[in-house]
Protein backbone atom coordinates (compact mmCIF):
# COMPACT_ATOMS: atom_id res chain seq x y z
CA UNK A 1 0.00 0.00 0.00
CA UNK A 2 2.85 2.37 0.44
CA UNK A 3 4.04 2.00 -2.90
CA UNK A 4 0.83 2.81 -4.07
CA UNK A 5 0.10 5.84 -2.05
CA UNK A 6 3.97 6.81 -2.94
CA UNK A 7 3.04 6.73 -6.97
CA UNK A 8 -0.65 8.43 -6.17
CA UNK A 9 1.24 11.11 -4.58
CA UNK A 10 3.55 11.51 -7.17
CA UNK A 11 2.05 11.25 -10.38
CA UNK A 12 -1.73 11.32 -9.41
CA UNK A 13 -2.20 7.97 -10.40
CA UNK A 14 -1.43 4.43 -9.44
CA UNK A 15 -1.86 1.11 -10.95
CA UNK A 16 -4.48 -1.28 -9.49
CA UNK A 17 -3.60 -2.46 -5.54
CA UNK A 18 -4.79 -5.91 -5.58
CA UNK A 19 -6.42 -6.90 -2.36
CA UNK A 20 -7.11 -11.16 -2.27
CA UNK A 21 -9.02 -13.09 0.43
CA UNK A 22 -10.07 -16.78 0.58
CA UNK A 23 -13.27 -15.85 1.32
CA UNK A 24 -13.69 -13.69 -1.76
CA UNK A 25 -12.85 -13.07 -5.35
CA UNK A 26 -10.04 -10.91 -6.17
CA UNK A 27 -10.89 -6.94 -5.22
CA UNK A 28 -9.53 -3.80 -5.98
CA UNK A 29 -8.34 -0.90 -3.34
CA UNK A 30 -9.09 2.62 -5.66
CA UNK A 31 -5.99 4.40 -4.32
CA UNK A 32 -7.44 7.58 -5.13
CA UNK A 33 -9.43 7.40 -2.15
CA UNK A 34 -7.16 7.13 0.00
CA UNK A 35 -6.43 10.61 -0.81
CA UNK A 36 -9.95 11.67 -0.42
CA UNK A 37 -10.98 15.47 1.31
CA UNK A 38 -13.59 15.15 3.86
CA UNK A 39 -16.28 15.97 1.17
CA UNK A 40 -15.73 12.82 -0.44
CA UNK A 41 -15.71 11.11 2.82
CA UNK A 42 -18.43 8.65 3.97
CA UNK A 43 -20.83 10.19 6.34
CA UNK A 44 -18.87 7.68 9.58
CA UNK A 45 -16.08 9.31 8.42
CA UNK A 46 -16.80 12.88 8.80
CA UNK A 47 -18.84 12.36 11.86
CA UNK A 48 -15.86 11.18 13.77
CA UNK A 49 -13.86 13.59 12.37
CA UNK A 50 -15.85 16.25 13.80
CA UNK A 51 -16.09 14.60 17.16
CA UNK A 52 -12.46 14.47 17.30
CA UNK A 53 -10.87 16.63 20.28
CA UNK A 54 -7.65 17.02 22.56
CA UNK A 55 -4.89 15.71 21.62
CA UNK A 56 -5.46 13.12 18.99
CA UNK A 57 -3.81 9.54 17.44
CA UNK A 58 -4.98 8.65 13.86
CA UNK A 59 -3.95 5.23 13.31
CA UNK A 60 -2.82 3.93 10.35
CA UNK A 61 -2.79 6.66 8.55
CA UNK A 62 -1.71 5.61 5.19
CA UNK A 63 -1.94 9.00 2.93
CA UNK A 64 -3.14 11.28 5.86
CA UNK A 65 -6.48 12.31 4.68
CA UNK A 66 -8.20 12.20 8.07
CA UNK A 67 -5.04 13.89 9.51
CA UNK A 68 -4.90 16.61 6.84
CA UNK A 69 -8.22 17.35 7.90
CA UNK A 70 -7.66 17.62 11.85
CA UNK A 71 -5.19 20.02 11.35
CA UNK A 72 -7.37 22.32 9.40
CA UNK A 73 -9.50 22.30 11.94
CA UNK A 74 -6.70 22.85 14.60
CA UNK A 75 -6.61 19.68 16.09
CA UNK A 76 -3.57 18.57 18.03
CA UNK A 77 -3.16 14.97 15.61
CA UNK A 78 -0.48 12.62 15.78
CA UNK A 79 -0.26 10.24 12.42
CA UNK A 80 1.15 6.85 13.15
CA UNK A 81 1.63 3.70 10.23
CA UNK A 82 4.11 1.08 9.99
CA UNK A 83 4.70 2.26 6.43
CA UNK A 84 7.71 3.57 5.80
CA UNK A 85 6.81 5.22 2.33
CA UNK A 86 3.14 6.31 3.70
CA UNK A 87 4.93 8.07 6.75
CA UNK A 88 7.50 9.83 3.85
CA UNK A 89 4.12 10.55 1.94
CA UNK A 90 2.46 11.91 4.60
CA UNK A 91 5.14 14.45 5.44
CA UNK A 92 5.39 15.37 2.14
CA UNK A 93 1.70 16.36 2.31
CA UNK A 94 2.17 17.76 4.91
CA UNK A 95 0.89 16.06 7.93
CA UNK A 96 3.09 17.57 10.96
CA UNK A 97 3.37 14.81 14.01
CA UNK A 98 4.03 12.21 11.94
CA UNK A 99 5.21 8.45 13.53
CA UNK A 100 6.60 5.55 11.74
CA UNK A 101 5.25 3.11 14.50
CA UNK A 102 3.36 -0.04 15.85
CA UNK A 103 -0.17 0.55 17.35
CA UNK A 104 1.02 -1.76 20.54
CA UNK A 105 3.87 -0.19 21.32
CA UNK A 106 3.08 3.44 21.08
CA UNK A 107 3.29 5.10 24.42
CA UNK A 108 1.82 8.93 25.55
CA UNK A 109 -1.83 10.04 26.53
CA UNK A 110 -4.31 10.88 23.77
CA UNK A 111 -7.85 12.49 24.25
CA UNK A 112 -8.90 10.69 20.91
CA UNK A 113 -7.97 7.62 19.33
CA UNK A 114 -9.20 6.96 15.95
CA UNK A 115 -9.14 3.70 14.67
CA UNK A 116 -10.76 4.25 11.15
CA UNK A 117 -11.82 2.14 7.49
CA UNK A 118 -12.43 -0.78 10.07
CA UNK A 119 -9.76 0.28 12.51
CA UNK A 120 -10.38 -2.15 15.28
CA UNK A 121 -9.86 -4.96 12.98
CA UNK A 122 -5.57 -4.43 13.75
CA UNK A 123 -5.65 -6.92 16.15
CA UNK A 124 -6.63 -9.66 13.68
CA UNK A 125 -8.85 -11.79 15.79
CA UNK A 126 -11.29 -11.76 17.85
CA UNK A 127 -9.59 -13.45 20.07
CA UNK A 128 -6.69 -11.00 20.42
CA UNK A 129 -9.25 -8.18 21.16
CA UNK A 130 -8.08 -8.16 24.75
CA UNK A 131 -4.95 -6.72 23.74
CA UNK A 132 -6.14 -4.08 21.94
CA UNK A 133 -8.08 -2.49 24.81
CA UNK A 134 -4.19 -3.15 27.17
CA UNK A 135 -2.93 -0.91 24.82
CA UNK A 136 -5.65 1.43 25.38
CA UNK A 137 -5.84 1.01 29.28
CA UNK A 138 -1.74 2.58 28.45
CA UNK A 139 -2.28 5.41 26.23
CA UNK A 140 -5.86 6.79 26.72
CA UNK A 141 -5.90 9.70 28.71
CA UNK A 142 -8.71 10.01 32.05
CA UNK A 143 -11.88 10.99 30.06
CA UNK A 144 -10.61 9.62 26.46
CA UNK A 145 -12.35 8.65 23.72
CA UNK A 146 -11.92 6.18 21.17
CA UNK A 147 -13.43 6.34 17.66
CA UNK A 148 -13.91 3.09 15.72
CA UNK A 149 -15.74 2.34 12.76
CA UNK A 150 -16.56 -1.70 11.56
CA UNK A 151 -18.61 -3.96 9.82
CA UNK A 152 -21.29 -6.86 10.49
CA UNK A 153 -20.53 -9.11 7.64
CA UNK A 154 -22.71 -11.55 8.23
CA UNK A 155 -24.28 -10.77 4.64
CA UNK A 156 -21.80 -12.88 3.17
CA UNK A 157 -23.99 -16.03 4.33
CA UNK A 158 -27.05 -14.61 4.08
CA UNK A 159 -29.28 -17.22 1.54
CA UNK A 160 -31.72 -16.37 -1.76
CA UNK A 161 -34.59 -16.63 1.17
CA UNK A 162 -32.86 -13.61 3.43
CA UNK A 163 -31.46 -16.93 6.39
CA UNK A 164 -28.17 -16.27 7.82
CA UNK A 165 -26.11 -19.82 7.99
CA UNK A 166 -22.72 -19.10 9.90
CA UNK A 167 -21.09 -22.53 9.06
CA UNK A 168 -20.29 -24.49 12.69
CA UNK A 169 -16.25 -24.75 11.60
CA UNK A 170 -16.07 -21.16 11.86
CA UNK A 171 -14.49 -19.36 15.13
CA UNK A 172 -16.06 -15.99 14.24
CA UNK A 173 -17.31 -14.69 11.04
CA UNK A 174 -16.05 -11.60 10.81
CA UNK A 175 -12.13 -13.29 10.94
CA UNK A 176 -10.68 -12.80 7.57
CA UNK A 177 -6.95 -13.04 5.84
CA UNK A 178 -6.14 -10.79 3.32
CA UNK A 179 -2.82 -10.68 1.27
CA UNK A 180 -2.63 -6.87 -1.54
CA UNK A 181 -0.71 -7.27 -4.57
CA UNK A 182 1.22 -3.73 -5.62
CA UNK A 183 3.08 -3.93 -8.96
CA UNK A 184 5.36 -6.70 -8.66
CA UNK A 185 5.87 -6.38 -4.95
CA UNK A 186 3.10 -9.09 -2.95
CA UNK A 187 2.90 -8.23 0.51
CA UNK A 188 2.57 -10.96 3.55
CA UNK A 189 -1.27 -12.63 4.39
CA UNK A 190 -2.38 -11.05 7.40
CA UNK A 191 -5.66 -11.54 9.57
CA UNK A 192 -7.98 -8.71 9.89
CA UNK A 193 -11.49 -8.65 12.11
CA UNK A 194 -14.65 -7.19 11.28
CA UNK A 195 -16.56 -7.01 14.24
CA UNK A 196 -20.65 -6.06 14.99
CA UNK A 197 -21.84 -3.87 17.07
CA UNK A 198 -23.14 -6.22 19.49
CA UNK A 199 -20.26 -8.10 20.02
CA UNK A 200 -17.87 -5.63 20.24
CA UNK A 201 -19.91 -3.76 23.12
CA UNK A 202 -19.86 -7.47 24.68
CA UNK A 203 -16.03 -7.68 24.17
CA UNK A 204 -15.85 -4.05 25.55
CA UNK A 205 -17.79 -4.19 28.57
CA UNK A 206 -15.21 -7.50 29.43
CA UNK A 207 -12.57 -5.58 29.50
CA UNK A 208 -14.31 -2.28 31.18
CA UNK A 209 -14.95 -0.34 28.29
CA UNK A 210 -18.71 1.27 27.37
CA UNK A 211 -19.55 1.07 23.54
CA UNK A 212 -22.26 3.50 22.14
CA UNK A 213 -23.22 3.61 18.64
CA UNK A 214 -23.09 6.97 17.33
CA UNK A 215 -23.33 6.57 13.72
CA UNK A 216 -24.53 3.79 10.77
CA UNK A 217 -23.39 3.85 7.31
CA UNK A 218 -25.63 1.96 4.12
CA UNK A 219 -23.08 -0.73 3.90
CA UNK A 220 -23.24 -2.55 7.31
CA UNK A 221 -20.73 -0.21 8.96
CA UNK A 222 -21.17 2.00 12.10
CA UNK A 223 -19.40 4.01 13.86
CA UNK A 224 -18.51 3.57 17.53
CA UNK A 225 -17.59 5.49 20.25
CA UNK A 226 -15.49 3.51 23.29
CA UNK A 227 -15.00 5.33 26.69
CA UNK A 228 -13.31 3.59 30.05
CA UNK A 229 -16.52 2.18 32.17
Amino acid sequence: MGRAIADYHKTGKADRLRVFSPMFEEDELPVQTLFRKYEEMPEIERKALDMAKGKTLDVGAGSGCHSLVLQEKGIDVTAIDISPLSVEIMKERGVKNVLEQDFFTLEGQYDTILLLMNGAGIVGTLERLPKLFRQLDKILAPGGQVLCDSSDISYVFEDEDGIIYIPDDMDYYGELSFQMQYKDTIGESFDWVYIDADTLTEKAAENGYVVEVVAEGKHYDYLARMTKG
